[in-house]
């Protein structure tokens, strides 16, 4: 871990100021299984300790119960966090979910989450999936009206498109594009990464870890319990699972070269992007928040990353990087239980 207050990175044209990694609560009620309240509560807190003062949740984990889990942790710190929330994936009793970005909803949505997490206003608000029945101009419309109301204080948006992105910042600048970026996922590379960058947007990456694959704790399919998430993933599925494991090898004794934990290289990598990257890696256990700190001692030179790119190859990935769903940009305003 490092000494002393963590290095700062600013996100957007706004230069909003956030510790270099962040923390991602979506596992600590959402996607993996259960997880225990006492245990998640007591990771928040240490991770603020720690100066991991960067939270992201969304109201969609567990059904607002992850924003009602981070309002507890934060109950009197609140003005030593940057928040970060979401609005815009609603989920039915059946478990389906639907892409929602009208402006009545994102208002309404603001102040649900705003109750939940106990504040007065959300430092970063997102909008979660791009609502392909919406005009992206009405919905950042909106945000930009919970700003002058007080509510909100930056603007972000979650896997939108180039296109979309230049039609959102016409209307209000964008601080943060989230997107899932690691060595197991690559797509934002492709044209998002450099249409972000030329609008002045940040970077904030989710599941920099590839959902936890990259660190090795991921040894068998049998292992990802009956509600985790990961099992509907190609990149898990029984024909493409063992091809992939065999990859991480290298990845491994690379990351012994280094004197780092495979979870503490796969961050390097993300943090050695650019300064305008910031992940925030999730876990519900403290040791593994202390031994993701330990990544921002891994330095890693041109020779070292030019490396990464031939021992785990983008190519070399065996089936698709994430559920359809996810990216609703790229199939519609789709609704699914996966």
């Amino acid at each position: 871990m490092v000494d002393g207050p963590l290095p700062v990175r600013y996100l957007g044209s706004e230069r909003l100021a956030v510790p270099i990694l962040g923390f991602g609560c979506m596992g600590l009620s959402h996607a993996y299984g259960p997880a225990d309240d006492d245990e998640s509560i007591m990771t928040i807190k240490r991770a603020l300790d720690l100066g991991v003062t960067f939270l992201d949740t969304a109201d969609t984990y567990g059904l607002g119960h992850n924003e009602r889990r981070v309002g507890r942790a934060i109950v009197g710190r609140q003005e030593e966090i940057v928040l970060a929330t979401k609005c815009g994936i609603l989920r039915d009793e059946n478990g389906d979910r639907s892409i929602h970005g009208s402006p009545e909803y994102v208002k309404a949505a603001c102040d649900e989450s705003l109750t939940r997490l106990g504040v007065e206003h959300i430092d970063l608000y997102y909008q979660h999936r791009v609502d392909q029945t919406v005009p992206i101009e009405d919905t950042v419309g909106a945000h930009a009206e919970l700003i002058k109301a007080g509510k909100i204080r930056y603007i972000g948006l979650c896997e939108a498109s180039s296109a979309t992105l230049e039609r959102a910042v016409a209307v209000h600048p964008i601080t943060a594009l989230q997107c899932e970026w690691s060595l197991w996922s690559r797509t934002i590379e492709d044209d998002v990464l450099s249409t972000a960058r030329s609008l002045g947007i940040g970077i904030v990456t989710f599941s920099p870890l590839g959902r936890g694959f990259l660190t090795g704790s991921v040894t068998s399919r049998e292992a990802l319990g009956a509600n985790d998430s990961r099992s509907s993933i190609a990149r898990f599925s029984a024909e493409n699972f063992e091809a992939n494991l065999s990859l991480l090898e290298g990845f491994r004794c690379f990351a012994a070269e280094k004197g780092a934990t495979p979870a503490q290289l796969a961050l390097a990598w993300v943090l050695a992007q650019g300064s305008d990257v910031v992940p925030i890696p999730g876990t519900r256990h403290v040791e593994h928040l202390e031994e993701n700190l330990g990544a921002l001692s891994v330095k890693l030179s041109q020779s070292d990353l030019r490396r990464l790119e031939e021992v785990v190859p983008r190519q070399a990935w065996q089936g698709s990087e994430t559920r359809g769903w996810i990216q609703t940009e790229r199939y519609g305003n789709s609704v699914s239980k996966a």
